[in-house]
C-alpha cells in the first residue's frame, strides 16, 4: 500500500502559500529549491505542493471537498404524479427521443462552466492588450511568451494557458487581434481605437461674431501692451546712447594713455643717451 502521508504542519502550509506569492503558481521546482522554503519543504514532491495548493484553494473558496460530496440531493416526490417527459426528435433522422430534464440541466451546467463571465472576460482581455503592447514586437508574440508576461505581474489559475489561447482566438475572430502564423498581435484599428485610415483633426475655425466680440473686449488691454513695449523700446534706446557714449569717452581716455606713453618712452630713450630733457 506504500508510506502513509505524513499530515501538513501549518509551518509547510505557510511556506507554501509564501513560496506561490513569491514564484507564482505551477512553479514548484523554483518553490522547493528556494533556500528560503526548503528546509520546509524538503520532504514534499511536485505532486505533494500541486496537490496540496489545490486543495488549500478549494478551501479557500468556501467549501472543500467533503462538504461538497454532502450537498444534499433533491429528493424524488413519489407521491406526486409522474410528468411526462418532453419527446425531441433528433436531427437528421426521424427517430424520436426522451429528454430528461435532468440531464439536460447537468450539460448546461458544464457548458456554463466553460464560458467566461463578462468580468473575467474583461480581465483577461485587459491583461492581453497589456502583454501585447508593452512586448510590441512587430511580427507578433506566441502564446508561451504571452503568458510568461502576465505571470509575472498578475495572479493566474492552473488551466490559465488553455483559457488564454480560446481568448486570443476569439479576439482574432473578433477582428480584435491580428494572428501570424503561431503570433498574435494588435490590430492596427485597436492601437488607434478607430476602423480604416486614421481622420485627420478637423479644422475648427472660429466665426466671425467670436472673432469681433473677442477683438472688441482685448482692444483696451492690446493698446495697454503697445503702450508698455513704446515705452520700453524708449528706455532701450536711451541706455543704448548713454552706452554709446560712454565707449566713446572711454576710447579717447585710451587714445590719451597712448599719447602720454609715446612721450614717456621718448624722455627715457634721450635720458640713456645723456640728453638734457627740458620738460614745460
Amino acid at each position: 500500500m506504500g508510506n502513509p502521508k505524513q499530515k501538513w504542519t501549518s509551518e509547510e502550509e505557510e511556506a507554501l502559500r509564501a513560496g506561490v506569492a513569491k514564484h507564482g503558481t505551477g512553479k514548484w521546482k523554483n518553490i522547493q529549491k528556494d533556500p528560503e522554503f526548503n528546509h520546509f519543504l524538503y520532504s514534499r514532491s511536485n505532486i505533494d505542493l500541486k496537490d496540496k495548493w489545490r486543495n488549500m484553494s478549494v478551501s479557500a473558496n468556501g467549501q472543500g471537498p467533503r462538504e461538497k460530496s454532502r450537498t444534499p440531493k433533491p429528493k424524488v416526490n413519489t407521491d406526486s404524479p409522474a410528468t411526462p417527459l418532453p419527446i425531441a426528435q433528433a436531427p437528421g433522422s426521424s427517430a424520436l427521443v426522451v429528454v430528461d430534464p435532468a440531464s439536460t440541466d447537468v450539460l448546461m451546467d458544464d457548458s456554463s462552466q466553460c464560458v467566461l463571465d463578462g468580468k473575467t472576460t474583461s480581465k483577461y482581455n485587459a491583461m492581453i492588450y497589456e502583454a501585447l503592447s508593452t512586448l510590441k514586437d512587430p511580427n507578433g508574440s506566441d502564446i508561451s511568451a504571452i503568458v510568461s508576461f502576465i505571470e509575472k505581474r498578475h495572479e493566474v489559475p492552473q488551466n490559465f494557458r488553455r483559457l488564454l489561447g480560446s481568448r486570443l482566438r476569439r479576439l482574432v475572430a473578433q477582428e480584435k487581434l491580428e494572428k501570424v502564423q503561431n503570433c498574435y498581435r494588435l490590430r492596427r484599428e485597436v492601437l488607434y481605437g478607430t476602423k480604416g485610415p486614421i481622420p485627420k483633426p478637423k479644422e475648427i475655425r472660429p466665426r466671425l461674431s467670436q472673432v469681433n466680440s473677442y477683438l472688441g473686449g482685448t482692444l483696451e488691454e492690446a493698446a495697454v501692451a503697445a503702450a508698455y513695449k513704446v515705452a520700453e523700446a524708449e528706455n532701450k534706446s536711451f541706455v543704448a546712447a548713454e552706452a554709446v557714449k560712454e565707449a566713446e569717452r572711454v576710447a579717447k581716455m585710451a587714445e590719451e594713455a597712448d599719447a602720454f606713453l609715446q612721450l614717456a618712452k621718448e624722455i627715457y630713450d634721450k635720458c640713456c643717451r645723456g640728453e638734457v630733457v627740458m620738460v614745460a
